[in-house]
């Protein structure tokens, strides 16, 4: 293994995205679990660019960092939830969670260790954003146009039930 600036950029954005995985799942206030969660998805967008994808980092940024964080803290913001109803959570669950994060990343590293795909000859860096689209529009239309119709269907369907709560908010009133 040789260290580079590209391994050392690697392994600081990994362990970001990993430890604001982590922060997402311990932390307690909201706004601090969405933090957490900006913080590892700017860091999966960081990977996409060592990895050349430099679309792919950009929607990463522009959608989730953006506008799926933003759903979200107005989702959580606009439903009501009490802080107390939740039991404290122990040193024994966090001793739990951080042996199985570590068993995790052994199970990977086991995995990984020895795989070896070969030397095929590409073109990455060459019009990655052409071919994204061509094979998004050519060869996976049926599937693009299906997570179409089910994300619509969740739209619905979260409208549906925001007015069946309002309804009966209105009904108590």
């Amino acid at each position: 293994m040789t260290l580079s600036g590209e391994f050392l950029a690697f392994m600081s954005l990994a362990v970001v995205a990993v430890m604001g995985g982590v922060l997402l799942l311990n932390l307690t206030k909201v706004m601090h679990m969405v933090v957490a969660l900006v913080f590892t998805f700017i860091s999966i967008a960081g990977i996409f660019v060592l990895l050349s994808a430099e679309f792919l980092a950009a929607a990463q940024v522009l959608l989730y960092s953006g506008a799926v964080t933003i759903i979200m803290l107005f989702g959580i913001m606009l439903t009501r939830h009490d802080d107390e109803s939740e039991p404290k959570t122990g040193r024994l669950r966090k001793v739990l969670l951080f042996l199985g994060v570590l068993g995790f990343a052994f199970a990977v590293y086991i995995g990984i260790y020895n795989l070896d795909f070969g030397q095929l000859p590409n073109a990455l860096h060459e019009r990655n954003t052409e071919q994204i689209g061509v094979a998004l529009y050519s060869k996976y239309i049926i599937p693009f146009e299906l997570t179409s119709v089910l994300l619509l269907a969740a739209l619905i369907g979260a409208i549906v039930l925001a007015r069946k709560d309002d309804e009966k908010g209105a009904e108590k009133e």
